[in-house]
């Protein structure tokens, strides 16, 4: 009897549960391999970023040339403070609202850092900049991109000099690739103007300090910084400076109607596009390689060499062309390595081969493309070394700019 009514209050325990199963909400049944959660793919491809920073930096040297030199206004100290002023706000205005600058967080900065780093370096920041810029007021975008190769070599020989690095012969025959290629791009210059070679030089060679300062001193990895959050404290401090060296050289001389004549807008454009460049190199930074960075940094200086001949006309010479062409092989070679150059180099002719083999026709006219390309732009520059053309600009062209002190 005992256990008859254990078995029936079992039997209605049982029932009783699954009576409650069967009114309880049921859930629909998951596939593991559907709930699986995939990983985010990227918002871009890697060559927008690319795209956008070779538009952005070429934008920037145009840009300021066409202010400099040809809407004639002749304040490159106040140009390069106004950018500077625009980067300190905007950059404060980013670390309040956005997460671009997250980076500063992790950065040691003090009080002593910053006078006896930020500010030295800074320093040589501002002159750079200024140099740089003055330099528009001489030279053709053409040559001054040729001269920049040079910054490699000077960066070597200040680490050097300040005891950063021990001097190297092997590494110093590699860099003599790149003077030996600009010597000759120089002589075969067209637009020679002493001046602006000299200033062009000390800007490379300011330039060449910054970085080994930054080397120097800020090189631990508690200081470690990405362009924008650099930006961030160098902005202040340079855009102080620059304005300092503007009171005695170029303020005193500039009126209401200068600012007019250019466009306020227009200078509001040149500031953003100027910023917009250290954003897009973040981005760029993180998203490619330092491969990709180099290689994108020479079709740059090639771009703008072409862009700067359609433009204004800049006569481009064949020795200048040959001279070119040696200075940028040895920075790839200096910046890469033989045997990463021979890997490229191999993979690029194998992934042409696989081109051609699936796509023939394609391949041929892309080769008939750059190919008639290549020689349009060389006989370009020899039409404009060797035609009337260049007389007339030596006979029309405005006077050197001048300090007035």
């Amino acid at each position: 009897m005992v256990t008859d009514e254990k078995d029936r209050a079992s039997g209605d325990v049982q029932r009783s549960s699954m009576e409650r199963k069967s009114l309880s909400p049921v859930l629909p049944t998951v596939n593991p391999g559907i709930a699986k959660a995939e990983p985010l793919k990227p918002a871009l491809h890697p060559a927008i970023y690319v795209m956008a920073w070779i538009s952005l930096s070429s934008s920037v040297i145009i840009f300021n040339k066409w202010l400099l030199h040809s809407k004639e206004f002749d304040f490159p100290v106040i140009l390069t403070t106004w950018h500077l002023a625009f980067a300190t706000l905007m950059t404060q205005i980013l670390a309040r609202t956005t997460n671009l600058l997250d980076g500063r967080k992790t950065v040691k900065m003090t009080g002593r850092v910053y006078l006896r780093a930020i500010v030295p370096i800074g320093f040589f920041f501002s002159l750079s900049l200024i140099c740089g810029n003055v330099t528009y007021l001489y030279l053709s975008v053409s040559f001054i991109q040729m001269l920049k190769a040079t910054t490699p070599v000077a960066v070597l020989l200040v680490s050097w000099g300040l005891g950063v690095s021990a001097p190297n012969m092997k590494v110093l025959f590699n860099v003599s690739f790149i003077v030996i290629g600009v010597m000759i791009a120089s002589f075969g210059e067209l637009k020679f103007v002493l001046t602006g070679f000299l200033f062009q030089v000390g800007g490379i060679m300011f330039e060449a300090t910054r970085l080994v300062m930054v080397q120097r001193l800020l090189s631990s990895e508690e200081y470690k910084m990405d362009p924008l959050v650099s930006l961030y404290y160098f902005a202040p401090v340079c855009a102080a400076m620059n304005f300092a060296v503007s009171i005695f050289t170029e303020l005193p001389r500039l009126q209401l109607s200068n600012v007019l004549d250019v466009g306020v807008f227009t200078l509001l454009a040149n500031a953003m596009v100027a910023f917009g460049l250290n954003v897009s190199v973040v981005f760029l930074i993180g998203k490619t390689s330092s491969l990709v960075f180099a290689l994108c940094g020479v079709l740059k200086d090639i771009l703008l060499v072409v862009a700067s001949m359609m433009i204004w006309g800049d006569p481009v010479s064949p020795l200048q062309f040959f001279g070119y062409s040696i200075a940028l092989g040895g920075l790839m070679y200096y910046k890469l390595g033989a045997e990463q150059l021979k890997e490229h180099f191999a993979h690029a002719g194998r992934a042409w081969a696989d081109f051609g083999a699936k796509r023939p026709a394609t391949r041929k006219v892309a080769v008939f493309g750059l190919g008639a390309f290549a020689l349009l732009v060389l006989l370009h520059g020899v039409g404009l070394s060797l035609g009337p053309r260049f007389p007339e600009y030596l006979k029309n062209s405005r006077p050197p700019y001048k300090y007035n002190h």
